[in-house]
């Protein structure tokens, strides 16, 4: 896996001479670190350009990937209101909505969009194909038909990054909080690709792990209560990671995973700051920092097409023994010295 290094942008140390009646303005020799230069100092070197910014929902772990993509571009010298303009717009929830934000987008023709989540995404480029864009928070981009086969973008103006997490540590995972499991509870949006492909996935690992899924669809963040609370007494634990529609309503699974003492397994920290037991996952900051390292390259100049889709899979275990206990386990020690603990916020290691 390459993930494209932070392009660092060199700057002479700002020395002004006294003004003179021919108006010339110098630029000194400084010992100062160039690196050093602040943002104000970049920004003004940079041509202005716009982006557009989508997502499907808003919620606290796509947000946090937005934060980082935007501080990334800051750091580069790509400064909101000064020589960054951004448009962001979310679907709340729904997908005709994306749709819609897509075509606007390309008719704005923006320099680059950039889509979180995947309907974002597969709305965007159903809507263009020449303007450049960068998917991310995508778990499947194959199966989102966002990718080929052999890793290409299926659009000469497409790229992005990826989280295809590995699903045998996180069954491992499973397993480790709860070694008793025979079933275990999925509740999805048929709706979304990376769900659907990741119940498939799961339906064909389990198995040689002697377990079985419970498969509930939920076609709407109000849906997801219910359908929690119907895994009562059918299945064992909850598993959740990627589904936009169970995160925007996180809260409501939570509290019915609390009332059937079900313990809920996420794949992202923010879930575990909002009641799940666990998480192994990737950080979103982070994953937004990368993807912003890609959003620079194509607004400082690069095409697209040379820039490849990337995949980030470095694994951190969050976990929540508050959580755990209000859901009826308890964690093992030997996990929670491997983990990031949520409810102090410390961290002993990661994996």
């Amino acid at each position: 896996m390459t993930i494209a290094t932070t392009l660092r942008l060199s700057l002479c140390g700002a020395a002004i001479s006294a003004i003179s009646t021919l108006g010339l303005m110098g630029c000194s020799n400084s010992s100062t670190d160039p690196v050093a230069t602040d943002n104000s100092t970049a920004s003004a070197e940079k041509p202005a350009k716009t982006l557009a910014i989508t997502q499907i929902v808003e919620h606290p772990s796509l947000d946090d990937m937005r934060r980082g993509i935007i501080d990334e571009l800051a750091d580069n010298g790509y400064i909101e209101g000064k020589n960054l303009k951004i448009n962001f717009q979310s679907a709340q929830g729904n997908t005709a909505t994306a749709g819609q934000i897509a075509k606007q987008f390309a008719g704005d023709n923006p320099d680059a969009i950039v889509a979180i989540s995947t309907p974002s995404a597969q709305s965007v480029v159903a809507a263009t194909t020449t303007i450049p864009i960068v998917y991310t928070a995508v778990s499947d981009p194959l199966g989102a038909k966002l990718i080929t086969a052999d890793g290409k973008p299926f659009q000469d103006n497409l790229t992005g990054l990826s989280s295809q997490l590995p699903l045998e540590p996180q069954l491992d995972l499973l397993q480790r909080i709860k070694p008793s499991i025979k079933t275990i509870g999925y509740v999805y949006s048929p709706g979304e690709a990376n769900s659907v492909s990741l119940r498939d996935n799961l339906k064909e690992a389990l198995p040689a792990r002697g377990l079985s899924l419970l498969d509930i669809p939920a076609n709407r963040p109000t849906d997801i209560g219910m359908a929690t609370r119907s895994l009562q007494g059918r299945a064992d634990i909850i598993y959740t990671s990627f589904d936009n529609n169970v995160a925007s309503a996180f809260e409501a699974m939570t509290q019915a995973a609390n009332e059937i003492q079900m313990p809920i397994v996420a794949s992202d920290e923010f879930s575990v700051q909002r009641g799940a037991t666990a998480a192994l996952g990737v950080n979103d900051y982070d994953f937004g920092r990368v993807t912003g390292k890609m959003v620079y390259r194509i607004l400082s100049g690069e095409t697209v097409n040379t820039i490849k889709p990337e995949v980030m899979n470095d694994l951190t275990l969050y976990v929540s023994p508050k959580h755990a206990k209000a859901q009826g386990v308890s964690l093992p020690a030997d996990m929670l010295k491997n983990a990031v603990n949520v409810d102090t916020k410390t961290q002993t290691a990661s994996k």
